[in-house]
């Protein structure tokens, strides 16, 4: 008998014994923990140093854990049962969730609190958080956002601030309109005699729809609608409109609403839909902060008018921080497993190969790992803009209009660059679980392992807040005019200032200088960006001045450059914010590693886009076949360290709730006890049996065919 047969044999007499193959032992049961603890011993850096250069220093990383321990330790947030859970079932668990995360938010210090701890919420129970963020992060920051010192007083006064007697939603979308605000069809008509706004649904398109926490939870929603005065239609303005009475949860007259049911995922939200029968308001409920009207009905509006939309931008910069969240825990799991599992051995009777030392496995997760590392970086740089921007028009009066300007043109880059990074941050997290699922074989698909309800969860983001499509078009078109602004002699904002070097970036080459240079590559970076982007404005001017076109119409004619451009774009200042802060963060102790990490995800990019860099000139073929070696070669070099790299991101096995994921890499143990204990073996005969099963198994047969009957005589 040959040793693979004997082994095999051994196996399947004791699938848990010591086998003996050529003298050697091979355990398949107890060598996984083993193993991931002989790469846990291969990290070359301090893992507690790391963890704090991603959370943002000590201090932050400790404010974490105490957050994940208070989370971890209250039976609320247990988590056993969350991928058995019903949709009902798993609505009365997030809105009880939804008080304990009440008190966290209350008990936050800081804006900046806030997110960290919805963030982590959000890790364990994606509905829960959202139930709560769509009144905190769209109701009330919408609120405070486009409503006056007054109005937002008054609305905390009556419980917002603390959801006492109080729950707010956001209707923006409707039906037949989402991305395109400025189209919806709400109405929201000027009585001069009342003082008062009609808030109307004027037909089945106009119904508000995906309101999160309409269906049972809201007392009030943040309602866009039509501002009409004396005929006149002034465009979607934002309404608090009550939606049902404080004693008993009634709705109000002329309210309706309803549950639109089971989603592809996230389910502890209670969406639904609003239709609004001439439901009367005071004028004061329109927020006035930009947006004025007063009782004679005279209107005044705001020089952007996409300033009364401001309640999205922050739902967008914080899908970019958790692109990075979600995409750690998967990525934690799948690399775990890879080191554990072992797949195939290349020497007869020596055992089988972890899957992590495959060429192909390392290319499938290593370059993505490196990628979160990168996401990581953009989603900090993208907060310090958000909140430079929105502090600075928070400051600046409306009457001094220069002041007002320059917040304006800061506004306008956060809308620009956020729209790009939210949607490929979220593009790049939902391909990230899929690829990290797939990494993981039939375990992947398991529903213990959290791969199918995470991606169910997860893709919506790259939905709601902004089409990823529509807003990725919109940063194209924000980066034509960028580069018409230039042409002009005008200032651009900071995150497109390499546009101002074009003239040198057109002529920039590899020309023999060190691919692996990090200055190197982001000049490779920024010369095909800015040239992409000059080459489409080039076509923009052509349509519109050589042949006629209006702008729009360049536009739309432009849309796949738009999309490319935007592309480019925003995996350029992914790289250069990476660059930047291992630059201006990273401790020695770390710099090695994370500069190999950060070359790994440039070099990958470039690899992914050859034909770019072809194109406009920096690489030649023979410089594209070295990206490609090196790409292999740090595939190799994170591959040592990836455990080290996973473990940075500080997840307990709660919050990483996978049993193939846990830390001590027991990954068949844990994994069969989790599916034995969700599904205990009570009978072999199923509930259904008498019902279906027997009338199957013991079905009568068709009686045969007596053809003599059909003799002639």
């Amino acid at each position: 008998m040959s040793s693979a047969s004997q082994r095999l044999q051994q196996l399947a007499l004791n699938p848990t014994a010591n086998v003996v193959i050529d003298g050697k032992k091979y355990d398949t049961y107890t060598e996984p923990p083993k193993a991931l603890g002989g790469e846990r011993a291969k990290t070359k850096f301090d893992v507690r140093e790391l963890t704090y250069f991603l959370d943002g220093g000590k201090d932050s990383t400790e404010k974490n854990e105490t957050v994940m321990e208070m989370i971890e330790r209250d039976p609320i947030f247990e988590n056993d049962d969350f991928y058995d859970l019903s949709k009902d079932e798993t609505r009365v668990v997030s809105m009880a969730r939804v008080g304990k995360i009440c008190d966290y938010i209350l008990a936050a210090e800081s804006e900046k609190d806030i997110s960290r701890r919805l963030s982590l919420i959000g890790l364990v129970d994606p509905g829960a958080y959202t139930r709560i963020g769509v009144h905190f992060g769209l109701f009330l920051s919408g609120v405070r956002g486009g409503g006056t010192a007054e109005q937002l007083s008054y609305w905390i006064s009556k419980g917002a601030g603390n959801l006492k007697q109080f729950f707010g939603c956001f209707a923006m979308t409707e039906i037949g309109h989402g991305s395109n605000v400025a189209g919806l069809e709400t109405t929201a008509t000027f009585d001069e005699a009342t003082d008062e706004f009609i808030i109307n649904t004027p037909h089945l398109a106009a119904t508000k729809w995906w309101i999160g926490g309409a269906a049972h939870t809201a007392t009030h929603t943040l309602c866009y609608a039509r501002l009409i005065v004396k005929g006149k239609d002034y465009g979607v303005k934002n309404f608090v409109v009550p939606l049902r009475n404080i004693h008993d949860h009634s709705l109000k007259p002329g309210i309706a609403v309803g549950d639109i049911g089971k989603k592809f995922g996230r389910d502890g939200i209670d969406n639904g839909w609003i239709q609004f029968s001439n439901v009367r308001i005071p004028r004061q409920f329109m927020l006035m902060k930009y947006n004025k009207i007063d009782s004679q009905g005279n209107v005044t509006q705001p020089p952007l008018a996409q300033l009364a939309y401001g309640a999205l931008i922050g739902g967008r910069v914080s899908m970019v921080s958790d692109s990075f969240q979600v995409s750690k825990r998967f990525l934690t799991i799948a690399i775990r497993y890879a080191a554990a599992r072992r797949q195939f051995s290349a020497v007869e009777g020596t055992p089988e190969t972890k899957i992590l030392d495959y060429t192909y496995h390392q290319r499938r997760l290593l370059p993505r790992l490196a990628y979160a590392y990168g996401m990581r970086a953009a989603a900090e740089e993208l907060y310090d803009v958000y909140y430079s921007a929105t502090d600075k028009l928070a400051s600046t009066s409306t009457s001094n209009k220069a002041e007002l300007q320059a917040a304006i043109e800061d506004v306008k880059e956060l809308f620009s660059l956020s729209a790009g990074l939210k949607a490929f941050s979220t593009w790049g997290a939902a391909e990230i679980i899929d690829q990290t699922r797939q990494a993981c074989g039939g375990h992947g698909y398991s529903g213990y392992n959290g791969f199918g309800q995470g991606y169910a969860d997860w893709v919506v983001n790259c939905t709601w807040e902004g089409d990823n499509n529509i807003l990725t078009l919109s940063a194209g078109r924000s980066l034509i005019q960028s580069g018409l602004q230039l042409r002009k002699g005008n200032r651009v904002g900071s995150a497109v200032g390499y546009l101002n070097r074009l003239d040198s970036l057109k002529k920039a080459k590899l020309n023999g200088r060190d691919i692996l240079d990090p200055k190197v590559i982001q000049e490779a970076w920024e010369s095909v960006s800015a040239q992409a982007i000059d080459h489409t404005v080039d076509q923009f001017v052509n349509l519109t001045e050589k042949k006629g076109l209006t702008a729009s119409q360049a536009f739309e004619e432009l849309s796949q450059q738009r999309f490319e451009i935007a592309r480019i774009h925003t995996r350029n200042y992914v790289v250069r914010a990476f660059f930047d802060k291992i630059a201006h963060s990273a401790t020695p102790g770390i710099k090695e590693t994370l500069t190999e990490v950060a070359l790994l995800f440039a070099l990958w990019s470039i690899e992914n886009d050859s034909s770019l860099f072809l194109k406009y000139g920096f690489f030649n073929s023979e410089d594209l076949d070295k990206v490609t070696e090196h790409v292999n070669t740090y595939c190799k070099k994170v591959r040592e360290q990836a455990i080290g790299l996973t473990d940075a991101f500080n997840l307990s096995d709660f919050f990483i709730n996978a049993p193939i994921g846990n830390f001590d890499g027991d990954v068949y143990k844990h994994y069969f006890n989790k599916v034995v204990r969700r599904n205990p073996s009570r009978d072999a005969k199923p509930h259904y049996y008498e019902s279906s099963m027997r009338p199957f198994l013991f079905r009568e047969e068709d009686p045969e065919i007596d053809v003599s009957e059909l003799e002639e005589d």
